[in-house]
């Protein structure tokens, strides 16, 4: 068994990917549009405009995968929960920290705890909210 993330990111999923994949190196794995879907979505469902949209996708970052989609048009909001990204070296920790800060908001920089010589907490420019930690 396994318990994946999915994020909805009110119609910029397909930028999102774009910026995981300079940021954390992901690998988008599968992107279907609604326009690709083999079962039509009603029109009722999605906003005028919306078929070129991410229906669902799947990003791989490190051993995890991450999905996602553009959603149905209604705004969600990122609450209650963090992506974490264990880093393997203080340099790795520095540069994704920096890389999903861009754009985005720090809460807490990246510094030494009693836990951890490299740990951040930053919400990213899609509201995603991440800690990045280097294990001891």
């Amino acid at each position: 068994m396994s318990i994946q993330p999915y994020l909805i990111f009110d119609g910029r999923a397909e930028e999102a990917a774009a910026f995981y994949e300079k940021a954390v190196g992901a690998q988008i794995q599968m992107l279907m549009r609604y326009k690709d879907s083999p079962l039509p979505q009603p029109e009722e469902m999605l906003p005028p405009g919306w078929s070129a949209k991410v229906m669902h996708m799947a990003l791989k970052i490190g051993d995890t995968i991450v999905l996602g989609s553009d959603g149905d048009g209604e705004e969600t909001g990122f609450k209650g929960f963090s992506l974490s990204y264990s880093a393997k070296t203080q340099e790795e920790a520095e540069r994704v920290f920096a890389a999903l800060a861009e754009g985005g908001e720090t809460k807490m920089r990246l510094t030494r705890t009693f836990f951890s010589p490299a740990f951040g907490m930053l919400t990213d420019r899609f509201g995603v909210p991440w800690m990045v930690v280097l294990p001891q």
